[in-house]
């Protein structure tokens, strides 16, 4: 199975970018969206009817967030999901951050986490979601389920995962409070899967600033990931960052599995 992730900041944006056409190619199974930036009652026809490789429509859920133009997760899949659901914690669902899809095989949810902003003015808010979202990851691995927690962490975890760490040790994304749940999240049973099949891989970013010709220059963060519980790691074949896809500060991240 092949499942790819994309913060798009905005999906009306990015379908002027070739969006459409990226999905149509990219033989993914399940594509997990972060920022849309829509409802879908404002999205045409056009939003609903992509084709995968084979010409079969592609599913499509959203969650969207009550604020106009920010926010929003969405779910596209081959297979239509036996079903799909939000956190259930109104300030994160008000938000349009968490959307779960339930398939045969696992379980699948997009995640937007929040950025924590400028002097952490959100830290608090995004500690909560971070903690939030890993309790359910842990209902879920009780329940006997595989997961994939794709999405934009908004967390450069370690020195190896953005450009410039030590002059960022203050800033939103690179706080120690985020680096450190981050550390637990991962000592709790849950794999980074592209770190852990290239451990050593530098200059590997997900996203650049618009400022300063940073994507030109590479100097980037990895802050989107498909992560994936413990005992699901022996069905992992690859995982992957698309940095030459453009139409999005973001690109996309993908993970393969065995199912």
């Amino acid at each position: 199975m092949r499942i790819l992730s994309w913060n798009v900041n905005g999906i009306r944006a990015v379908s002027t970018k070739g969006f459409f056409e990226w999905l149509t190619a990219s033989g993914a199974d399940v594509v997990c969206l972060q920022e849309t930036k829509a409802r879908p009652e404002q999205l045409t026809k056009d939003f609903f009817e992509v084709p995968d490789s084979s010409g079969q429509i592609y599913h499509s859920h959203f969650s969207s967030a009550k604020r106009p133009g920010y926010s929003g997760v969405a779910i596209y899949s081959r297979q239509e999901p036996l079903s799909v659901q939000r956190l259930g914690i109104e300030e994160f669902d008000d938000e349009g951050r968490y959307l779960e899809a339930e398939y045969r095989d696992l379980t699948v949810i997009s995640a937007y986490f929040p950025n924590s902003q400028d002097a952490g003015a959100r830290i608090d808010y995004k500690i909560r979601f971070c903690e939030a979202a890993l309790a359910r990851m842990d209902e879920l691995v009780k329940a006997g389920r595989r997961i994939v927690l794709c999405g934009d962490y908004n967390i450069a975890h370690c020195p190896i995962d953005l450009a410039r760490p030590e002059a960022n040790e203050q800033n939103p994304g690179y706080l120690p409070e985020e680096r450190a749940f981050m550390g637990r999240f991962l000592a709790a049973g849950y794999v980074d899967t592209f770190r852990y099949l290239y451990p050593e891989a530098a200059d590997r970013y997900s996203w650049w600033s618009y400022r300063m010709r940073a994507r030109e220059k590479n100097v980037g963060w990895r802050i989107d990931y498909a992560c994936i519980n413990q005992t699901f790691l022996p069905a992992l074949r690859s995982a992957d960052i698309h940095d030459a896809v453009t139409g999005s500060d973001h690109c996309p991240v993908s993970v393969e599995l065995a199912l």
